[in-house]
């Protein structure tokens, strides 16, 4: 089957945050409570109860005093998946069949290892300590239908489809070098740029750390055989996480 994605262009997305909105609606999640922290952006970063949010970046203009870019921040749905390298607990998280990096609240253990496994710091966790994220709406795309915010944005500055057409019409109207196209196996969010990543706050040539390649290749394989497995992803949580520090220890030191 084709992978399907979504092509985020932010030349093109006015800040109305109707995607926020209704990504809210149809995935039933409730308001966060938030700060006026001296800026138009709101909430200022992912939440457990926010899969997809809008950045607000200023940018110096010769033309006025600044020009905003408004950039679309979320799960990548990246092929090569740092978060599902890393995760102990089989099908915590998983791809679908159109691409899209899900997850499964029931077996999440709540290890917070799929965090250190993420270049892009995406994944949140609940007040239950299970993972959330965006999904694609998988519940849409495997019924034929655009994820919520897709389906609502008025200019076009997100779309979903299958990943080499939206490619192929980015490419037509001179968006060469498309963000994610290549990188960690290719992502399944795509983004035009028409300047460096840099300026719209992306991270530049991400890559899974090495701490998750080591245990996806040599200490992973350990947690079928019972204990050695448990001492493995002890050992790893230790050194991605930090030791586990006591409330009333950490309390004494302050």
């Amino acid at each position: 089957m084709a992978r399907y994605g979504l092509l985020i262009s932010p030349e093109l997305c006015i800040g109305c945050r109707a995607c926020q909105v209704a990504c809210k609606s149809w995935n039933q999640l409730p308001a966060d409570k938030t700060k006026n922290l001296g800026g138009y952006e709101n909430p200022s970063d992912l939440t457990p109860h926010l899969y997809n949010k809008i950045h607000y970046v200023e940018v110096p203009s010769d033309k006025s005093p600044m020009r905003w870019l408004f950039v679309s921040q979320r799960c990548m749905h990246c092929d090569d998946a740092g978060c599902m390298k890393i995760c102990p607990s089989p099908g915590a998280l998983f791809k679908t069949k159109e691409g899209a990096v899900a997850y499964n609240k029931d077996k999440c253990i709540g290890c917070k290892l799929c965090v250190a496994g993420c270049p892009f710091n995406v994944p949140r966790f609940d007040e239950k300590d299970k993972v959330t994220k965006c999904n694609l709406c998988s519940d849409r795309i495997s019924n034929n239908l655009p994820p919520a915010c897709a389906k609502t944005c008025p200019t076009g500055a997100i779309k979903y489809g299958e990943r080499e057409s939206l490619i192929s019409s980015a490419q037509k109207v001179g968006y060469e070098k498309l963000y994610g196209k290549a990188d960690l196996g290719g992502l399944g969010a795509l983004y035009a740029f028409k300047d460096a990543p840099k300026l719209y706050d992306m991270v530049e040539n991400p890559a899974i750390p090495e701490t998750v390649i080591f245990w996806h290749n040599v200490l992973k394989p350990l947690a079928y055989v019972g204990l050695g497995g448990v001492v493995a992803a002890s050992l790893l949580h230790y050194f991605v996480i930090g030791p586990h520090k006591d409330e009333k220890e950490v309390g004494k030191h302050e």
